[in-house]
């Protein structure tokens, strides 16, 4: 028999998702959510991303409490949403770390330095690429605002797992419940177009360079959803989020020090 927190094995894509455990809110548990309910969470994570990237509604005061205020509303504007609608069941998204879970994070950050080195070297002119500003500039901060960064990036990570994994579950919902296909073909549809949200979403950071931001920010985006496929924890995909940017932060700062040393 199973419970409000549990799939059967006849929906479950076999050899990825763990025994039982399910995906929130798309058939009803723990809460029935409708299509305008999704849709206002949806403009939630709209107006959480409006918040990180355009700063309106904050103190343009300090950098240093800009930059904290809008990450904060990057996570908090979704998930109070969430929250309302689902009338205090947001912490459906989360679930105890359990035993390997701190393992698939580290492997699957790995995982994803690999597929973004190997799609660089395949698919993207390293000479046309463009870098991500923020990182490229990174080196030139003092060593204060350098660990400011890393905090700072703490939270806007978990914001980016929120801003793919609500649109996530509500494609989940869309295509079981209206479209009518089946778990596994909503599951892989969802995956995918949300990894293609995702990579949209940062073309102007990669100056609006469709193919690096499809195949370095889209594929990225594919493998380090997996790890929340897998055990229905938001906790181990940022783990695995935050672990992947933090040593391609630190391995840019080296590699910007040496190349200053040297010259």
């Amino acid at each position: 028999m199973t419970d409000a927190n549990t799939v059967s094995n006849r929906g479950r894509i076999a050899w990825l998702e763990r025994d039982g455990d399910d995906f929130p809110y798309y058939d009803g548990k723990p809460v029935d959510l409708s299509g305008l309910q999704w849709i206002s969470i949806l403009i939630g994570v709209a107006v959480g991303y409006a918040a990180l990237t355009t700063g309106f509604g904050v103190i343009h005061g300090a950098m240093l409490l800009k930059g904290f205020t809008t990450t904060i509303l990057y996570v908090a504007i979704p998930l109070t949403v969430l929250a309302i609608v689902s009338k205090g069941h947001w912490t459906a998204l989360f679930r105890k770390i359990r035993g390997g879970d701190v393992l698939m994070m580290i492997g699957f950050a790995i995982l994803n330095i690999i597929v973004t080195l190997v799609c660089a070297t395949l698919f993207i002119n390293l000479d046309e690429a463009t870098a991500n500003p923020a990182v490229a500039g990174l080196s030139q901060q003092s060593t204060a605002d350098i660990f400011i960064f890393y905090i700072r990036t703490l939270i806007q990570l978990f914001g980016e797992e929120v801003m793919t994994i609500l649109p996530f579950l509500a494609l989940l919902w869309f295509f079981t419940t209206r479209m009518k296909t089946g778990r596994v073909t909503a599951v892989l549809l969802a995956w995918v177009v949300t990894a293609v949200l995702f990579a949209a979403e940062h073309l102007s950071t990669y100056g609006w360079n469709f193919l690096q931001a499809l195949t370095g920010v889209g594929v990225a985006r594919l493998v380090l959803t997996l790890p929340y496929i897998i055990t229905k924890n938001i906790w181990v995909g940022t783990g695995a989020h935050i672990l992947n940017d933090w040593i391609m932060f630190t391995v840019s700062l080296l590699g910007a020090g040496a190349g200053e040393a040297a010259g």
